[in-house]
C-alpha cells in the first residue's frame, strides 16, 4: 500500500489510536481520525479511566504471549511513564462458584511454567500469605490464589492522551467534535464518513475503531459484537489515607471484584464489582448500543463494591462513592479480536471486539492493523469476522454472574452533582 494513502479512522479510543501511531511511525503521510467526542480523552472510550490492569494471566495462551509483547512494549520509553508495576493478587473468596475457580486455574496455568514468571508467582493459601505480599489490607479475606509479582496497571487516560501527542508529533491530523452519521460508498467500494455536520471526508481506506458503537454505523456486524458495559465507582481518600495504600497489588476476587492503588495525582480509589455486564438493546435496531447518558451504576452494584471492600478495606465500606459510570467494551462470543476487512465491501476493515482485555494492547494492537492493511486480509483465522455469530447467546468462560439488560434493572445510583444537575 502507497505511504500517501488517505486513511480515515474512526474512534480515537484504545483501537484507533493505537492504528493511527503505528501506521505513522511506519511512515504513512495521510492518516485523519474522526472522534465523536468533544474532549480528549473521548468520553465513550473505555480507555478514558484511571486504570486499567496489565496481566499476562489468559485461559489461551494465545493471548498471553500478545499479552508478554504488550508488557514489554509498556516498558519503552513512550509508554513506561503510565506502567505501574505493583503485581496482582488474583483470587476467589470462599463462596465463589465453580466457574470462577476453574477461570482462575486456567489463568495461572498459562503462565506458571513461562520463564519470565520464574519466581513471580506466590500461592495464596491463607490469610497470613495476603498479609505478606499486602499487609495494608486489615479484612477478614478468606481468599484462595495467588499473587504475581510480574503484573500492575496503566494509568489509562494519561497512556492514551501519551499516543495523541505521539500521532499529532508523526503528523496525524485528529479531529474531535466530529460524529459520524455515515460511512459513503460508491457501489461496494467505502470511499469515506460523512459527518453529522455535514463534512464529507473522503478515504481509500476506512477503520472503524468505533468500540461499542459499532453497530449504529455498522448494523452489519449485528451480533457478532455487543455493546457491554461494566460499572465502576471511586472513593476519595486523603493523603493520608492514599499514602497507606500506595503500592499496593491490583487486587481482585473474581467473584467478588477489583480495585487499585490510590491514583497518584488525586488520591481517588477506584473499585470495580464482579459481574457477567449489562447490555442496553436498542428496540428499534436489535443491537446493543451506548446511551448518551453512563454517569450511573445499577444499586446491586453498589452493594458489590461495598462488599469488596469489607473484605479488604473495611474502614472504607461506608464511605461515599463517587465518579459512579458505566465502561463500556465490545464482547464477542469467544472473547477474539475481530481485525478484519468487512465481507462484501471494499476499503473498509473493522478492528474491534475488545471484549474487556485489549487496553493492555495499546503499544501494539496497531501493528495487527497494519498489518492486515498491507496483507489485504487477516491471515489469523481467530481474528477473521465471524458471520452469524451471536455473542449474545454464549456464556463467556471468565465472566462471573447473569447478563442482564439495563430494561431490567430496577435501581440505579447517581452522585449528588448529577442528581442535582437533572433537577
Amino acid at each position: 500500500m502507497d505511504k500517501q494513502t488517505p486513511i480515515l479512522i474512526l474512534g480515537a479510543g484504545t483501537f484507533g489510536l493505537s492504528t493511527a501511531y503505528h501506521l505513522a511511525k511506519a511512515g504513512y503521510t495521510n492518516v485523519t481520525v474522526l472522534e465523536k467526542s468533544p474532549t480528549f480523552p473521548p468520553e465513550l472510550s473505555a480507555g478514558n479511566d484511571l486504570n486499567k490492569i496489565l496481566r499476562a494471566e489468559y485461559e489461551d495462551p494465545f493471548y498471553a504471549d500478545l499479552a508478554l509483547e504488550a508488557m514489554a512494549a509498556w516498558k519503552s520509553p513512550l509508554f513506561a511513564p503510565y506502567y505501574y508495576e505493583t503485581g496482582y493478587l488474583l483470587c476467589n473468596s470462599a463462596a465463589a462458584p465453580e466457574k470462577s475457580k476453574k477461570s482462575l486455574q486456567k489463568a495461572l496455568e498459562s503462565i506458571r511454567q513461562r520463564p519470565e514468571f520464574k519466581d513471580k508467582i506466590t500461592p495464596i493459601t491463607s490469610r497470613e500469605d495476603i498479609r505478606k505480599v499486602a499487609p495494608a489490607f486489615t479484612g477478614p479475606m478468606q481468599w484462595k490464589g495467588y499473587f504475581n509479582s510480574f503484573a500492575g496497571y496503566a494509568h489509562a487516560a494519561d497512556a492514551l492522551t501519551a499516543v495523541y501527542s505521539a500521532c499529532i508529533a508523526l503528523g496525524v491530523t485528529i479531529h474531535l467534535n466530529s460524529a459520524v452519521r455515515s460511512l459513503t460508498y460508491s457501489g461496494e467500494v467505502c470511499t469515506g464518513a460523512l459527518t453529522t455536520a455535514g463534512k464529507h471526508y473522503q478515504a481509500s481506506v476506512t477503520v472503524l475503531a468505533l468500540g461499542a458503537s459499532l453497530g449504529s454505523i455498522l448494523p452489519q456486524i449485528k451480533r457478532q459484537v455487543i455493546a457491554k458495559a461494566s460499572p465502576l465507582a471511586h472513593i476519595q481518600l486523603t493523603a493520608e489515607e492514599a499514602a497507606q495504600l500506595r503500592g499496593i497489588p491490583v487486587t481482585y476476587a473474581r467473584d467478588l471484584g477489583f480495585f487499585f492503588e490510590p491514583d497518584h495525582r488525586t488520591n481517588l480509589l477506584k473499585i470495580c464489582p464482579a459481574m457477567a455486564g449489562y447490555t442496553n438493546y436498542d428496540t428499534l435496531s436489535g443491537l446493543s448500543l451506548p446511551p448518551e447518558d453512563n454517569a450511573f451504576i445499577p444499586a446491586q452494584d453498589e452493594a458489590m463494591i461495598r462488599r469488596v471492600l469489607r473484605e479488604t478495606l473495611p474502614t472504607l465500606a461506608d464511605r461515599p462513592l463517587i465518579g459512579r459510570r458505566v465502561c463500556w467494551c465490545a464482547d464477542t462470543a469467544d472473547s477474539e479480536y475481530v481485525i478484519d476487512f468487512v465481507p462484501g465491501k471494499k476499503g473498509l476493515i473493522v478492528v474491534t471486539g475488545d471484549s474487556a482485555h485489549a487496553f493492555k494492547m495499546l503499544p501494539t494492537v496497531g501493528g495487527w492493523v497494519k498489518e492486515v492493511l498491507e496483507k489485504g486480509g487477516q491471515e489469523r483465522r481467530r481474528w477473521k469476522w465471524k458471520e452469524g455469530s451471536d455473542a449474545a447467546a454464549v456464556d463467556i468462560s471468565w465472566r462471573v454472574g447473569e447478563n442482564m439488560d439495563f430494561k431490567e434493572v430496577k435501581e440505579i445510583r447517581r452522585d449528588v452533582e448529577v442528581v442535582k444537575a437533572k433537577l
